[in-house]
């Protein structure tokens, strides 16, 4: 057998498998696979993911201190402050706080001291977003103690930061609440639809009264600072500043003297009082009670007790000058109109009263079960002679004076600036009757009606909006509380009413003061005063207490203050209970502004 023989040239014989011969080519063409996968991936990440990186980036190296803007103050029509602002500390965390590893010390410290559960304070920050380059404000309108115990814990708390805050502060507090209103924090639900409109988390919002209906003119605009910080978050160096813009101030048409009169007028009352200029509609005093401190409003949690109260079974935070209640023989001045305008009953008209009147099978008594002998228009407006406007009712019908309900603005907002606020009342008719009850309009309807009562709701600034309508001549006006609101001064809306009916209207809400049910008006310390009061049967817990009204205005012949006062659930009549509020407040006007005019009865201011 012959021996293989080494090649003359060195060069071994080919001994390798088939497999080892592609080793190298696996090994390039991988490493070439390789290469060009992290080729893309490098371009894909600067190119396409490149801004959303360097934007992140961006985000932990700098990052915004924001500063609230102060907003804008409140003044009454004398000039006088209503709302402004105060400064107190707040507690700050940036949103990433709850993911670091120092979170359940600073968590649990934060927890105990602020009275906030952790999850709360998880959940803000979670709401923020973990990337966002803004601090969050978690707590607002620090104590004392508060703020020694987060100095104490200082060593613990070093990513805390607490910084000085704007904080709402009203200084008549309860006085003014249901015409200022509260501002408060904005919920999250709240934050999703405001965001569009430059909102943000922590912002605070007008809730109610003045506060919400110009929240935009009051609010102001956000500003802050971008700092740069180092790798720990140490502040390095200011790379921007934005200065806050201030809200603007509002002057109100409100005056705080008379406010504050018929606060103490109404007591503990329930009920509300409105005053304003009949003229052009400018609210000089509007209270509702119970009332509130919206000062509670002003701190980041709102004390247990401070919510029972305001949640109370009697609903505190309720404007009731705004909610809707049967205006009961107020409302003869709408009946009065309508006879009058049909053409039924000319301004000479007689009719006898009774102690009751059979109609339609049904009884309707007369407020004092005798009756009044034979009364005219004047007459029956002085005595309030419930079966004189029965009469008047039942021959004009149901459509002629739902029309003039209709016109005197019943059924309707007024146009006042709580809008959301303001309930539309209810004037009933056939098609409301037929979906509400599926029976037909009556003559009985009619009657009810002509006296207030039945189905009919007015709000007690629509019965101040319906004096104002012989006060002033025969027009409607438009209340508002901005004192610049120059739209709603100059808006006036004639009823288009005969010169005979004006005068009969005037001639008996005068009398009503001089001679009839509104005696309580009639005194030295006023000038010559025209209203009328009103008595709704109202049940509360089973038991009948009735509602007491009284609307007036003065002097008679050239008015200047139109004031109407409602007790809700009182259980009087209107000349006893809400009669003499009016006192009270109309001598607050007149003395104070014709010093020395009239006899003064008690030291006033």
């Amino acid at each position: 057998m012959a021996l293989l023989q080494p090649s003359p040239l060195g060069i071994k014989k080919n001994t390798r498998t088939v497999g080892q011969n592609f080793q190298p080519i696996f090994l390039i063409i991988f490493t070439l696979l390789m290469t060009g996968v992290i080729g893309v991936r490098l371009a894909y990440l600067q190119i396409v993911e490149g801004a959303s990186h360097r934007k992140r980036a961006e985000s932990n190296r700098v990052r915004m201190i924001p500063k609230q803007p102060e907003r804008g103050n409140i003044f009454d029509r004398n000039g006088k402050l209503l709302a402004s602002t105060r400064y107190s500390r707040s507690v700050y965390l940036w949103p990433m706080a709850h993911t670091k590893p120092s979170w359940p010390v600073v968590g649990a410290r934060l927890s105990q001291i602020l009275e906030i559960p952790v999850a709360d304070l998880e959940k803000q920050l979670q709401d923020a977003g973990r990337n966002s380059s803004s601090l969050i404000r978690i707590a607002r309108d620090l104590s004392e103690a508060e703020i020694t115990a987060l100095k104490e814990y200082q060593n613990e708390l070093s990513e805390v930061e607490i910084h000085l805050d704007a904080v709402r502060y009203y200084p008549e507090g309860k006085d003014v609440a249901h015409v200022l209103g509260y501002t408060r924090e904005l919920t999250a639900e709240q934050l999703k639809e405001k965001k569009k409109e430059g909102y943000q988390l922590g912002d605070v919002i007008g809730q109610m009264g003045v506060e919400k209906a110009y929240e935009k003119i009051l609010r102001g605009e956000w500003g802050g600072q971008q700092i740069e910080v180092d790798g720990r978050g140490r502040p390095l160096r200011v790379l921007g500043e934005k200065q806050a813009k201030a809200g603007k101030d509002l002057h109100l048409t409100i005056d705080l003297a008379m406010q504050k009169t018929a606060e103490k007028a109404l007591g503990n009352r329930n009920g509300a009082i409105v005053a304003l200029d009949p003229k052009n509609g400018a609210v000089l005093a509007m209270v509702s009670h119970p009332t509130f401190d919206p000062n509670i409003f002003s701190k980041q949690k709102v004390s247990q007790r401070d919510w029972e109260t305001v949640q109370g079974e009697e609903h505190p935070l309720v404007n009731r000058a705004l909610s809707a209640f049967p205006p009961a023989s107020t409302f003869k001045i709408v009946t009065t109109t309508a006879g009058l305008e049909s053409g039924k009953f000319s301004p000479n008209t007689v009719l006898q009263t009774y102690g009751s009147l059979n109609i339609g099978g049904t009884t309707f008594g007369e407020w004092n079960h005798a009756g009044f002998g034979p009364l005219g228009f004047v007459g029956a407006m002085q005595w309030s002679s419930d079966t004189f406007f029965y009469q008047i009712g039942r021959a004009v019908g149901g459509p002629t004076l739902i029309e003039w309900t209709r016109k005197y603005g019943f059924g309707e907002k007024t146009g006042f600036e709580f809008s959301s606020e303001e309930a539309k009342g209810l004037v009933p008719d056939e098609t409301w009757k037929q979906k509400a009850w599926k029976m037909p309009w009556t003559v009985g309807d009619s009657i009810n009606m002509s006296i207030g009562q039945g189905a009919l709701q007015t709000t007690p600034l629509q019965v101040a909006v319906m004096f104002a309508v012989p006060a002033n001549g025969g027009d409607r006006v438009q209340p508002h509380v901005l004192k610049d609101n120059e739209e709603a001064k100059s808006w006036r809306s004639s009823l288009n009413m005969k010169p005979e009916t004006i005068k009969i209207l005037r001639d008996g809400l005068r009398k009503v003061v001089s001679d009839g049910t509104g005696k309580a008006l009639n005194k030295p310390t006023l000038p010559p005063v025209a209203g009328k009061s009103g008595t709704a049967e109202a049940w509360k817990h089973g038991a009948k207490q009735n509602h007491a009204w009284f609307g007036a205005y003065a002097p008679a012949d050239k008015p200047e203050i139109l004031i109407v006062a409602f007790a809700e659930h009182s259980g009087g009549g209107g000349g006893s209970v809400a009669a003499p509020m009016i006192v009270e407040i109309m001598e607050e006007y007149f003395q104070h502004k014709y010093p020395g005019k009239y006899q003064k009865v008690s030291a006033k201011r």
